[in-house]
């Protein structure tokens, strides 16, 4: 009989562990695990919070961990009934899958077709049993392996790439092996190689098909006896009346932003709350445009999420999208299959009473974009029409047509947000010496 059974009322300091945590449990020395150290029961609840609390860090998911299977439908995004059917089934696949995971699930399918939040809610439910989870998009991954090689990194690129080549179960969002440098091709084929040989549970996400994936790397995701792969069928632009229809976007609110973030110095902190209070202004009466400017991650997708919401909740009519996402549809409405024509969709994009542009950045470069870009934002400048838009570049690094428009002062507010990245550095997770 464990010594802490014998008795304090639940509440006070264990008589035994004094607050420890640990007693050797058992006096009889004729026992084989005699003298073994064993958490006492007063700290089970402690020391479970603090292995969620490790798990959580180590997973890499930050606000990735509200995708769930919750608040995932199981008829998918697509309006048909043979492309939700199909989803049901790819629905109830990554259950299963997640449940026990072996062996590979790649999910296939384009840019917001669900694929991620299927992805997370696997990561997500592994953690909920405890279990541990790597979630990274290939390109970060890429991008924090050519960090480490920098003498100021405090990870180094062996720990970096041990981790996320073992860890029991990898998350690999967005794949696009084609467009890879040789470097890149190489990391991504040693990691790759390395779980498949080694036999580890991987999920991947890819917009890439398989056809046009290296043969070495179709091969493997082409092995029926270990890969299961699932694609998911586009919307059509109708259906996507804007990225709110997300799952992690619907979540981002106001009472969920926060702007305090004691971490930071007070500058940066009265900056954020400044942000906080002119998105929340401009949510309660949209009028002329308001531009958020600065580094990924710093919130300026939040608030303009949390400004869709707030008016969607009044009863306003919003069009929040993604703006590599919006050239993707307008060039899908060209297609002989599109249900919907390009004037048709391009004249309610440009009319709609709030339009929330998020991430307007490169994608811009080529010709036609800026093209369909400056026609869009002039219409809105011109008619007056309120908007928020969410940008990385700096106004100099816009085409001149269109920062022209979003300086004047008339109608636009740009405002830049100095706080750094909320969500951190990837490194990876010491594990706790055993003595």
């Amino acid at each position: 009989m464990p010594l802490h059974a014998m008795g304090e009322d639940e509440g006070e300091t264990c008589p035994v562990c004094r607050g420890a945590g640990f007693v050797h449990p058992l006096v009889d020395s004729g026992r084989a695990d005699f003298g073994r150290v064993v958490p006492c029961s007063c700290s089970v609840g402690e020391l479970r919070r603090r292995k969620t609390e490790f798990l959580e860090r180590y997973s890499n998911l930050g606000s990735l961990s509200q995708l769930t299977f919750d608040n995932l439908s199981t008829k998918g995004r697509a309006a048909d009934p043979v492309s939700q059917e199909r989803f049901a089934q790819i629905h109830g696949a990554a259950q299963a899958f997640a449940d026990d995971p072996q062996g590979w699930l790649v999910l296939s399918g384009p840019g917001g077709s669900g694929k991620t939040h299927v992805a997370c809610a696997i990561a997500n439910q592994r953690l909920s049993a405890g279990e541990p989870v790597f979630y990274i998009s290939a390109a970060d991954l890429l991008d924090h392996l050519r960090s480490a090689f920098s003498p100021a990194s405090e990870t180094t690129y062996d720990e970096l790439f041990e981790q996320v080549k073992n860890v029991p179960l990898l998350v690999l969002d967005d794949l696009s092996p084609g467009s890879a440098t040789a470097w890149a091709g190489e990391k991504l084929e040693q990691l790759l190689n390395h779980r498949f040989n080694t036999r580890r549970a991987t999920v991947i996400t890819t917009d890439t098909p398989v056809d046009k994936m290296d043969d070495r790397l179709s091969g493997r995701l082409l092995d029926n006896d270990f890969c299961q792969m699932w694609t998911i069928e586009q919307q059509s632009p109708l259906e996507h009346r804007g990225g709110l229809r997300l799952e992690l976007l619907r979540s981002m609110t106001f009472d969920k932003f926060d702007h305090k973030r004691l971490e930071l110095p007070p500058e940066q902190r009265q900056n954020l709350r400044q942000a906080f209070n002119l998105a929340s202004g401009f949510a309660a009466s949209p009028e002329g445009w308001l531009i958020f400017h600065g580094v990924n991650g710093c919130g300026k997708t939040h608030l303009a999420a949390a400004i869709a919401n707030h008016q969607m909740a009044l009863g306003g009519e919003v069009f929040f999208v993604v703006v590599p996402d919006l050239l993707d549809y307008l060039r899908s409405t060209f297609s002989p299959d599109s249900r919907i024509s390009y004037d048709e969709y391009f004249e309610r994009i440009r009319c709609i009473p709030l339009l929330i542009l998020d991430d307007f950045g490169e994608q811009s470069a080529t010709p036609w974009a800026q093209e369909k870009l400056y026609q869009l934002i002039n219409h809105r400048y011109n008619a007056r029409l309120p908007m928020v838009v969410t940008t990385c570049l700096s106004l100099d690094e816009i085409e001149t047509r269109i920062s022209s428009r979003m300086v004047d002062p008339s109608i636009s507010l740009v405002f830049n947000i100095i706080a750094p990245d909320y969500r951190g550095n990837v490194k990876p997770v010491r594990q706790p010496r055993r003595h």
